[in-house]
């Protein structure tokens, strides 16, 4: 709030300069004055319109940065006033001030969408202390304390409800509308706003651990990454403007001496030639160009880590989907249940039992389907064999409960199925009882989002850890291009570093994960993705870009976004470059006059800013 007012304030006083340099600049010009005077007009107009130029200009000189934009204007405006060019002076000045602020204001509106998101930031924390509600910092809140969140209060903290019932907007993070239910034991996520009803939280995390104060880092240190454009401008101003600087100087001394032409006309000439050198519109919009394509995305709730981050995202290769959680939901469900002399009730009965004390998403959906309460004490002597299921005592019965590894370990005679899904194979005192097959369900835009990225990219990838028949039923279903299953997380590194040997040149490998346990490979990838960046802070981590939400479909809606910014940085730099080119040209043979060059700078400048904006629109 402080910055916009302080922002407000340096607008009002940049606008009060500009009309008083031109009052003062018009007065010099209708009013019927001795010379003298008029020179001392035009020299306090040219003062208040470039006073700041003049200073900014001998700080860098002194810093050693002699060649900037604002030592350009210094010099070409100086040798004005020495051949008597004053009003040209006074208007190069006040024209260039006027851009700046036009770019300012541009800037600052593509830096507003990024800001929105930074209004995700908690003030206060409520916590209970004798009866009452006391604001706190929320970096002042510890791990394990109950926070009160209000009607129209942001979430401050992560952590678990324990007791309320609410409607949450998480827009600002995701850029979904509808509103996330909150209840009882549901995971709460700072930075979204409470809806309606009351919320007491359980804080899981400090401030400084927290989804919020994650995503904040990110986006203050999204503009130090510089992508090969930017990074391209930086060293072409370097030697841009020393170059020509010296071009001037030809242009000034070599006609008069080799062709006896007047010194006035080509001192004028190399004058208008400096004005028209400005690098103000690559030096602006091109940085401008990638803010606005992170904030364009930000707004879609797909935070980018920086400009470096984007260009590559423009230019996939391959897009390698990791399975669960991105594709699918990683919910599991039992959806067949094929009992061997034994009914189907009894079958899932003596799994769930079995599986009671696991925490495993195969033992919660077995509990789940269940549905009856388990009588626990008619488990006993439960044993996890690590990889393979268990082995439990129910009744006086020996259960086993898992994967076809666990049948064949206690050699029991069974019918191995290749049905797509996570079978739990079932046996009663060494008898085989039946299989389970246990599915996890796609997401409902995950065929969209395939479609869409085989016609961005060379091709889509998938890589699991689940069995080939569930790997190439989900392909098939689909339509991925290629897969590759049962892999464990150091394979699945492996996979990678082999597309990357393997992929064209200058393009990207880009990995998609949930964050949870892709860490080493999103960390590997040129572009590593995390989805489901809410909750996730391995995610937001690994990750060089972050989708706020679990749809696989924002990925395309990336890469587009990537696409479109990147098209827009290399217009302004074709545009920018062909203009100046053309305009140095033409001054320099005197067909430019000095009012001309300014036009053509600061016009430049301002239809590159006026482009660059259009990234905002995703």
């Amino acid at each position: 709030m402080h910055d916009h007012h302080h922002s407000q304030s340096n607008d009002k006083l940049e606008l009060l300069k500009i009309a008083s340099a031109l009052i003062l600049f018009t007065a010099a010009i209708i009013m019927n004055i001795t010379d003298t005077f008029k020179i001392l007009i035009f020299f306090a107009a040219y003062l208040i319109a470039g006073g700041d130029i003049i200073i900014k200009a001998l700080k860098n000189i002194f810093k050693g940065e002699i060649f900037d934009e604002n030592f350009l204007m210094v010099i070409a405006t100086v040798g004005a006033f020495a051949i008597k060019e004053y009003p040209e002076a006074v208007m190069v000045m006040i024209l260039y001030r006027i851009g700046e602020l036009l770019q300012h204001k541009a800037v600052e509106k593509s830096r507003k969408s990024i800001s929105q998101l930074m209004d995700i930031r908690p003030d206060y924390a409520n916590i209970e202390k004798n009866g009452n509600l006391t604001k706190v910092n929320p970096s002042d809140v510890k791990k394990g304390d109950i926070i009160t969140v209000r009607t129209g209060e942001k979430i401050p903290l992560d952590g678990t409800v324990i007791d309320g019932h609410a409607l949450v907007d998480t827009s600002a993070l995701t850029g979904e509308s509808v509103p996330r239910e909150l209840r009882k034991d549901s995971h709460a996520i700072s930075g979204c706003i409470n809806t309606n009803g009351l919320l007491k939280i359980k804080v899981d995390k400090e401030f400084e651990e927290s989804t919020v104060s994650k995503i904040l880092e990110l986006v203050e240190h999204a503009s130090s990454k510089k992508a090969k454009a930017e990074n391209f401008i930086t060293k072409f101003a370097r030697y841009y403007t020393p170059a020509v600087v010296a071009g001037a100087l030809i242009l000034t001394l070599i006609p008069p001496i080799i062709l006896n032409e007047p010194f006035n006309l080509w001192l004028q000439r190399a004058l208008t030639f400096l004005v028209i050198s400005c690098p103000c519109a690559l030096v602006i919009s091109v940085p401008l160009g990638f803010f606005a394509g992170i904030g364009g995305a930000s707004k879609e709730g797909i935070l980018i880590k920086g400009a470096c981050y984007l260009e590559a995202l423009s230019k996939p290769d391959s897009v390698v989907l990791d399975k669960t959680g991105t594709l699918t939901k990683g919910t599991f469900k039992v959806t067949e249940i094929h009992p061997a002399n034994i009914t189907e009730n009894e079958l899932l009965e003596l799994c769930a039992l079995a599986e009671n004390y696991s925490n495993h998403p195969i033992a919660v959906s077995l509990k789940e389907a269940y549905k009856k309460n388990i009588v626990t004490e008619k488990i006993r002597d439960v044993e996890e064999i690590a990889g393979k299921g268990v082995k439990a005592n129910i009744e006086g019965d020996e259960i086993l409960a898992g994967n076809a590894n666990l049948m064949r370990t206690f050699n029991i005679q069974f019918t191995e199925t290749d049905t797509a899904g996570t079978i739990v194979y079932s046996a009663k005192n060494k008898k085989f009882l039946g299989y389970i097959v246990i599915s996890d369900e796609l997401k409902e835009d995950a065929e969209s989002a395939i479609k869409n990225l085989k016609s961005l990219a060379n091709q889509t990838i998938m890589l699991t850890g689940d069995s080939k028949k569930t790997a190439q039923y989900i392909s098939e279903e689909l339509g991925i291009n290629k897969f590759y299953a049962e892999l464990l997380p150091s394979q699945k590194v492996e996979k990678l570093e082999e597309l990357i040997a393997n992929k064209e040149n200058n393009k990207s490998i880009i990995f998609v994960g949930d964050g949870i346990n892709d860490a080493p490979v999103l960390t590997r990838a040129d572009v590593g993705i995390a989805m489901g960046g809410l909750g996730s802070d391995a995610a937001i981590e690994a990750a060089d870009a972050v989708i706020m939400d679990d749809k696989p479909s924002k990925i395309a809606k990336a890469i587009l976004i990537a696409k479109k910014t990147m098209s827009i940085v290399k217009q302004n730099i074709i545009f920018a470059l062909t203009i100046k080119a053309l305009f140095l040209i033409l001054g320099a043979y005197g067909f430019v006059t000095m009012w001309g060059a300014v036009f053509a700078d600061t016009g430049v400048a301002l239809l590159a800013v006026v482009n660059s904006l259009r990234a905002l629109k995703s």
